[in-house]
């Protein structure tokens, strides 16, 4: 479940408009490009089965390159995803509970591995141009580990930037982020990438 936590993917009747080498993939490209730090907020949706809306979150996403990111989930429930260059940390506030698993394990497979890793997306996925659609350019990767947690991923870039990132997972379940108010290689406080837990919490070691 710790894999299918991570982004998002949209059901729709896409049509593949090529191998990736088109639009999208310059897209991603070009956003990946010079890339060191990114500081968002975001809202995710998660669906089910039958396409309707379980939940709504809302939360901060930091990346700095390589290796490290933190997603702050603070609405409605408070949850922090960290990882630190070495470990990836997942932490439940309102449990007093955070689990620990080793990062490069833990999100090999996922896209945070490119985007945050620097890992070459053409590892671990199948790339496809997926066309426009809403103003945006799509991306479709296939995971090529058939154990894999996820099913599909869908990037849409506009103005070679990162708007929405989708998942579905094993499970058929979807998340559907949304980026605004990004800003692009500014500098963060290192001391955000450093977890924190209180000295009362539990800490699980995970995978």
């Amino acid at each position: 479940m710790l894999r299918s936590m991570w982004f998002a993917l949209l059901l729709g009747c896409f049509s593949v408009a090529s191998a990736a080498n088109g639009p999208g993939r310059a897209a991603l490209d070009a956003f990946l490009d010079g890339l060191v730090t990114l500081q968002a907020n975001f809202e995710q949706a998660v669906l089910d089965t039958e396409n309707s809306r379980g939940s709504l979150m809302h939360g901060q996403f930091l990346l700095e390159r390589p290796g490290k990111f933190r997603w702050d989930y603070v609405s409605p429930h408070k949850q922090l995803i960290l990882a630190d260059g070495r470990d990836l940390w997942v932490a439940e506030e309102d449990l007093k509970q955070a689990s620990r698993h080793y990062q490069r394990t833990a999100l090999k497979g996922t896209p945070a591995a490119f985007l945050a890793m620097e890992e070459t997306v053409d590892t671990d996925f199948e790339v496809v141009e997926v066309g426009e659609r809403l103003g945006m350019q799509w991306l479709e990767l296939i995971p090529r580990d058939p154990d894999s947690d996820l099913n599909r991923v869908l990037l849409a870039f506009a103005d070679d930037e990162l708007r929405q990132m989708e998942l579905n997972d094993k499970f058929d379940q979807i998340s559907r982020f949304r980026f605004f108010d990004v800003q692009r290689n500014v500098p963060i406080d290192p001391q955000l990438f450093v977890f924190e837990g209180a000295s009362d919490w539990d800490v699980l070691q995970g995978d």
